[in-house]
């Protein structure tokens, strides 16, 4: 297919995004997927330890960053994941499935917070609804984010630096008079305490977990549009996680100290806002859900913005395939609407437990095939240390077995669609490049 005058290089422009805009877009997508959307599930998972596993996952997604850092600071790219997997494994099948695992991570995650914004939207209004009216407001804040995203990097920067202070303060409101308000006491929440699910319902919780503080990655993807990439990708990672650490331990805390265990899990969904009632009333629940609300849409505006540099960086490698389908623009506005039109139908068809596990899966997966390559092929090239390596991949692999172990116990389903998934991922990247290569 020739795309001649549709813009190849999908707009990329060198220094249009600030340390601060890097800063916010990753802590935009961090958080807009992970303290709403994920904290009533790791409760679940993990019993009433669930604060610890968020700090416990940000010990993990430290040592999983390292790689990350060391790869942008020595090779900044826009689509950095992608050039990263080519730089280790070499032009293959296994470095385009690999990337395309993120970038299915990253599609998963904007429905994952799409859904969560439907879910809290309609706390307003004491609705509980898992049919169109949920459905509905997921596509309408993808479209919206679709809109956002053609309109360039400036608007987007500005936007989620703007977005990022305000839900970066707002939470952090809750947490502290959460806190103050139940007295920091924890009495309600162990008076009625849930069956355990054990070391692996615990690091299975971690697994989620890591899911809420993956959006660092993001950063990755639009290396060389940052200012000065050599410093401040590294530096807008440390600072998006660090940030979120602490911004995920308060609020878990809150919740703890303002609803029951059984409470927590019963409204995972929502459980932000149900933990604002003890202490607020139904200003609080006003005030979490409007949180929610600018929390997911900054976080689906700045996952789809990375996102979609990421496949426009893999097709402009040709390491698949793209038609425009008589679209007009460049393929980064190509790759924008079927990204956009992946998380509609993910949104539409799948439950945020299954969104999030999935996502796990994939990323995890992913993230130890980053680490594998550089401690194999380009550790010395970018001088990376080889323990610290070493603790990422074993960590990575507790953790993601331990997941997979109570997904067979309770949702065995999640587990094939992720085989059957990236089966179909490899084997299709195998057979394109084998086309590809006879057609030159």
């Amino acid at each position: 297919m020739d795309h001649s005058g549709h813009g190849m290089q999908g707009g990329y422009k060198k220094n249009s995004l600030s340390l601060a805009g890097a800063v916010s877009m990753g802590t935009a997508v961090i958080i807009g997927a992970g303290i709403f959307a994920l904290t009533g599930q790791i409760a679940e998972l993990a019993g009433p330890l669930f604060p610890l596993a968020f700090l416990v996952a940000a010990v993990v997604s430290g040592f999983s960053a390292y790689s990350y850092i060391k790869l942008s600071n020595a090779l900044p790219s826009s689509g950095g994941i992608a050039m990263f997997l080519q730089k280790a494994y070499g032009k293959g099948a296994f470095a385009a499935g690999s990337a395309l695992l993120m970038y299915f991570s990253m599609v998963i995650n904007q429905s994952l917070v799409s859904r969560t914004f439907s879910t809290y939207t309609l706390q307003l209004f004491d609705i509980v609804s898992e049919g169109w009216l949920l459905q509905s407001l997921s596509v309408g804040l993808l479209l919206f984010a679709f809109l956002i995203n053609i309109s360039g990097n400036r608007l987007i920067g500005n936007f989620s630096i703007v977005m990022s202070v305000l839900k970066i303060g707002g939470i952090t409101t809750f947490g502290i008079l959460g806190l103050w308000f139940s007295g920091i006491s924890f009495e309600s929440y162990n008076v009625s305490p849930v069956d355990s699910n054990g070391l692996g319902g615990f690091l299975a919780a971690v697994a989620l977990a890591i899911l809420a503080y993956k959006g660092y990655t993001t950063i990755t993807n639009s290396g060389s549009e940052i200012v000065d990439p050599h410093r401040n990708v590294g530096r807008a990672i440390i600072i998006s996680i660090l940030i979120c650490v602490v911004v995920y331990f308060l609020v878990a805390v809150a919740v703890a100290a303002n609803l029951t265990l059984p409470e927590i899990i019963s409204s995972k969904n929502f459980a932000l806002a149900e933990a604002a009632r003890p202490a607020f009333g139904d200003f609080g629940l006003w005030f979490t859900v409007i949180l929610a609300i600018v929390a997911t849409v900054s976080g689906v505006i700045a996952s789809a913005f990375a996102v979609s540099r990421m496949l426009a960086m893999l097709t402009d490698m040709k390491l698949v395939p793209h038609r425009h389908f008589g679209m007009p623009g460049t393929v980064h506005q190509h790759v924008l609407v079927y990204t956009i039109a992946l998380a509609m139908f993910l949104a539409v068809f799948f439950d945020l437990s299954r969104i999030a596990s999935l996502g796990a899966i994939f990323y995890l997966t992913m993230d130890i095939a980053i680490h594998w390559g550089v401690l194999r092929y380009l550790r010395k090239e970018i001088h990376a240390n080889i323990f610290i390596l070493l603790f990422a991949i074993a960590f990575d692999i507790i953790i993601l077995g331990a997941f997979l172990v109570i997904k067979i116990q309770t949702d065995i389903l999640v587990v094939y669609v992720s085989i059957l998934a990236m089966i179909t991922i490899f084997g299709a990247e195998k057979l394109y490049l084998k086309w590809a290569e006879k057609e030159k």
